[in-house]
């Protein structure tokens, strides 16, 4: 039973290294899913909006995991 937990967890870790990052990833998808169709906004900000979101999102993250190794 052990070693399936094991597996699980690498099979896991292969597409979920930081929880908190695919957690944030989520969170915005969901604000921009709901969100941005009811703003009215031109068809050209949606997808500009969504991109910085998760540039602002990976940079956080990356940001973060850089000040925990110094």
């Amino acid at each position: 039973m052990n070693g399936l937990k094991s597996v699980w967890r690498e099979f896991v870790g292969l597409f979920v290294d930081d929880g908190s990052l695919a957690l944030s990833i989520l969170v915005w998808l969901a604000v921009c899913g709901l969100a941005l169709p009811r703003l009215g906004l031109p068809s050209i900000l949606p997808p500009l909006i969504l991109f910085a979101g998760l540039v602002v999102v990976l940079a956080r993250s990356a940001l973060a995991r850089a000040a925990k190794r110094i």
